[in-house]
């Protein structure tokens, strides 16, 4: 008998927004961005279409986000990902000139102005890995990897990198960003050319500091006046000195760090050998001088101080997942001006919505810490999302759902963060920043079994030694002697020991000029009348 097949018909059901405004979705990652939401910030920026036709602005800030979400594919081609789920629909497939004029008619404002809605903190009070205490940690870096098209007009604006090779092949972007440690969340983003020093991006992200905040920060961000700023915010800082200031010793604390002043700013300085051994018995060390205003041994203990600045780094992981998972090492696609800021603005835009996406499905399972969710996961669901359109909005609220983007990522947690330790390598063969050849650590990366804190026993400085009297106080010291007769300089001279008389000649002028001494001929002085009573006020010069 012939065999029987059963066939089952699976039906599908996509809510999207209707006509014209169909393609104007994210998949799954629309909750985090609701049609609401992009609709007022066209509105506030003034860049809603005037006449309603097949390309809406709405639709056009989604096939932006949808750009840098697929970074390696074309315009027409995005396109057909946002409509690959809405085959049954009769949407209007534009020309890849229509798309590029969509992206002039915005420009860059709607997508900055949805970037710092969506910035800010993103971990409740209790999410684990987020807090130093009652702080919330964030910190401060700069990223100068972000390639950009090398076209006339971009060169004007970013210019070239010179290193000892010669210039770059790529114009280069300088990326400064605050982020929340725990989440790798951004809570504000700056760019510019990489001539504008770190400092100088930094400082315009500032006002978004807050006294619930404790700032890290490596040794870019050390100048008093900087840092004095960011304790004007009120937040609390740690931050790494070079290896080259010295602080002077006021106070030595029981836990041997100590208490100094950088300007009118009063700071605890920790000095510690950090040794590291990995699996294979190797032993690695380095010496870190930290300033911090956490000025309480007894609430913060030094050794609790040091370990809480490695949390600095997860910044660096920020960086890698913008330039290296989502765009994949490409340089920007953009070649002007306008469209490379809108361009940067969606991809921060992007990052930050899968990121609170992240969070949000690790808040699920109470005591995850966020370190375990992976951004690469979670970017390939968004992505398989955007192509079936499917989750656009949120289920109804008497069902339990799980959303595909957070079952992928509790589904593929990473184990728990192992301490390792690797040499800092520059992979590019043309680079500003050549490795160090002398590098202790590792080449590869090694699990560390053990890790050692000694701290430095700060040791007050002796009181200096009193200064040897100056010229002016030894010549004060002789004149009074005789205050009524006249002397001639080689008579000054040997009174005082000095053997360079063409010097001493410049000094009795200026001394003449300042009233202490009147000339009455040629090399022949006398003591001006208001100097001949001893002054204790005069120092010695």
């Amino acid at each position: 008998m012939p065999s029987q097949c059963a066939t089952t018909t699976v039906t599908r059901t996509i809510t999207v927004a209707s006509g014209v405004f169909a393609p104007g979705h994210l998949g799954e990652l629309t909750q985090q961005v609701p049609f609401e939401l992009v609709d007022a910030v066209l509105e506030e920026t003034l860049t809603t279409q005037q006449r309603l036709r097949h390309l809406p602005s709405r639709v056009g800030v989604y096939f932006l986000l949808a750009l840098a979400l697929f970074p390696t594919l074309g315009y027409a081609r995005v396109w057909d990902k946002l409509t690959a789920g809405l085959h049954q629909l009769p949407l209007h497939r534009p020309s890849e000139k229509g798309l590029r004029d969509l992206r002039r008619r915005l420009g860059p404002a709607p997508l900055k102005a949805l970037f710092e809605v969506l910035a800010g903190p993103l971990a409740q009070p209790r999410t684990p890995g987020t807090r130093y205490r009652s702080w919330r940690t964030v910190a401060f870096d700069g990223c100068s990897s972000l390639k950009a098209p090398d076209q006339p007009r971009i060169r004007t604006l970013l210019g070239k990198a010179r290193h000892r090779w010669g210039v770059s092949g790529y114009p280069a972007l300088q990326l400064m960003a605050l982020c929340e440690t725990g989440t790798r969340g951004l809570l504000g983003a700056v760019f510019g050319p990489t001539s504008t020093g770190e400092v100088a991006y930094a400082t315009r992200l500032l006002p978004l500091l807050s006294p619930s905040m404790l700032l890290l920060a490596d040794r870019g961000f050390d100048s008093k006046d900087f840092l004095t700023d960011v304790a004007d915010t009120g937040a609390q800082f740690l931050v790494r000195l070079r290896s080259q200031r010295c602080p002077a010793v006021l106070t030595v604390l029981p836990d041997g760090s100590y208490l100094t002043r950088l300007g009118r700013l009063k700071v605890r300085i920790i000095e510690a050998d950090i040794t590291v051994t990995t699996r294979d018995g190797q032993r690695v060390g380095d010496r870190y001088r930290l300033a911090t205003t956490l000025l309480d041994h007894r609430s913060d203990p030094a050794t609790a101080i040091v370990r809480l600045y490695n949390e600095r780094w997860e910044i660096e992981s920020a960086f890698y997942s913008l330039r290296h998972t989502m765009l994949t090492g490409r340089v920007l696609r953009s070649c002007d001006p306008f469209g490379l800021e809108q361009e940067l603005w969606a991809l921060l835009v992007l990052y930050q919505i899968l990121r609170r996406a992240m969070v949000e499905a690790v808040e699920s399972a109470p005591g995850t810490d966020p370190d375990r969710a992976s951004f690469t996961v979670a970017l390939e669901a968004a992505r398989d999302q955007v192509t079936t359109a499917r989750e656009v909005r949120p289920p109804d609220s008497g069902t339990t759902a799980q959303g595909s983007i957070k079952g992928a990522v509790i589904s593929a947690l990473l184990p728990p963060r192992r301490p390792r330790v690797s040499a800092r390598k520059v992979k590019s063969p043309m680079t500003r920043y050549p490795g160090v050849a002398t590098d202790p650590r590792p080449a590869t990366s090694q699990d560390i079994t053990h890790l050692a804190i000694t701290v430095h026993q700060a040791v007050l400085a002796p009181p200096p030694a009193p200064r040897a009297p100056g010229r002016r106080a030894l010549l004060l010291r002789l004149l009074r002697t005789d205050p009524h007769r006249t002397w001639q300089s080689r008579e000054i001279a040997e009174g005082i020991s000095c053997s360079n008389i063409k010097s001493l000649w410049t000094q009795l002028r200026d001394w003449t000029k300042e009233g202490i001494l009147q000339k009455v001929a040629r090399n022949t002085y006398e003591l001006a009348p208001e100097w001949i009573c001893a002054n204790p006020s005069a120092g010695a010069v």
